[in-house]
């Protein structure tokens, strides 16, 4: 089995507010995050798919064509956006980290054309990365819990 990852940067603010908390709790537990004007990040986004080389091409997937179809799931409609109001998909989410990497799976996972997508990883920061691997990763946690 081969993996692929293209990696890619953009810049987008959120704010980080659940509306079924008080303010006060919002403040005590998203803290800097909660600023009401919001904040931004420049994000690393990593893709990584996973598949057999293909022995016609010698790829598993084109990388250009992996980097098109991210450019029009996901960078058109997020870089310099505010993720709480400019972006339809992600309206009924609170924009933190993780659910980004859930939101951009649920986008990329159907239009793989070539292999399967393995894993999402983003960061907001050089020190604060995040890793989706979608249902395996939840079948992973599922079976670690039965075993405990």
């Amino acid at each position: 089995m081969h993996y692929v990852t293209k990696k890619m940067t953009f810049c987008a603010s959120h704010r980080l507010h659940n509306p079924k908390l008080s303010d006060s709790v919002n403040r005590e537990i998203f803290e800097v995050c909660n600023n009401p004007n919001g904040h931004g990040h420049t994000y690393t986004l990593e893709i990584t798919v996973r598949g057999r080389v293909n022995p016609e091409t010698g790829m598993v997937i084109n990388v250009r064509e992996l980097k098109r179809i991210i450019n029009r799931e996901i960078f058109e409609q997020v870089d310099h956006k505010n993720l709480n109001v400019d972006v339809p998909w992600l309206e009924d989410r609170l924009p933190t980290t993780e659910n980004l990497c859930v939101a951009f799976w649920q986008r990329l996972e159907k239009n793989i054309p070539y292999g399967e997508l393995f894993s999402i990883k983003l960061s907001e920061s050089p020190n604060s990365i995040f890793e989706y691997l979608g249902h395996i990763g939840d079948r992973h946690h599922c079976e670690r819990n039965r075993s405990q």
